[in-house]
């Protein structure tokens, strides 16, 4: 599907949502079962491919985790250089965000991210974790909150450019320049948790709404 070329208004975000709903459904599902089944191993290659996403796009994020898959326990940085020259724009700076990562997360709790995640018993300071925790590097609220949404926990805005265009256009925002600060997100966060309350959409379901109606597609 062809992403519109028009203004984002609520009537197409309601002609959007029923178009895709299944699609979009059936994606959340996705995201959940990573977190009912998938392994610590599977969680840290999410972390991975959002780390991969900053500053770069969601199709890029998926062929360099193809690219350094087998070197994510234990690859150095180097080894994952050299994977990624010609497959990410930044194919030495990224492999020093996830080394830098690795060696927190294997000092901070071995490696066992179920167990430090279900350690917060609060959605927002697993959140700021994520992204204010200096040894995790590469992920800001944007991706921190893409993270979270991406194994299945639910109510976080990933604001990218996508969602923060959207958002400029319907009114709801007064630009579509990226929150710079923690209060400055979690503002425009509710701003659109509000905005789907009154729609009667599902907050995580028009997340992807928007994101597919600027992009085309409903990836992750």
């Amino acid at each position: 599907m062809r992403p519109d070329n028009q203004f984002v208004t609520i009537e197409n975000i309601r002609a959007a949502h029923r178009a895709r709903r299944g699609e979009i459904g059936a994606r959340l599902a996705q995201f959940r079962d990573i977190w009912k089944k998938g392994s610590d191993a599977l969680l840290w290659e999410e972390l991975v491919y959002c780390i991969f996403t900053a500053g770069a796009s969601a199709r890029m994020g998926l062929r360099s985790v193809e690219a350094v898959r087998p070197l994510l326990r234990d690859g150095t940085h180097e080894e994952m250089t050299r994977a990624l020259v010609g497959v990410h724009r930044y194919p030495r700076a990224r492999p020093g965000y996830i080394v830098t990562t690795r060696d927190y997360l294997t000092e901070d709790c071995g490696m066992r991210l179920r167990e430090r995640l279900e350690s917060f018993t609060e959605s927002l300071e697993r959140r700021d974790w994520l992204a204010r925790e200096r040894r995790i590097k590469g992920l800001g609220y944007k991706e921190a909150s893409h993270f979270l949404r991406n194994i299945g926990f639910r109510g976080y805005a990933i604001l990218d450019k996508h969602i923060l265009r959207s958002l400029a256009e319907l009114g709801i925002i007064e630009s579509p320049q990226p929150p710079t600060t923690r209060a400055r997100y979690l503002e425009t966060e509710q701003r659109l948790k509000r905005f789907a309350h009154d729609l009667g959409i599902d907050f995580d379901e028009l997340d992807l709404v928007l994101w597919s109606m600027k992009t085309g597609e409903v990836l992750k």
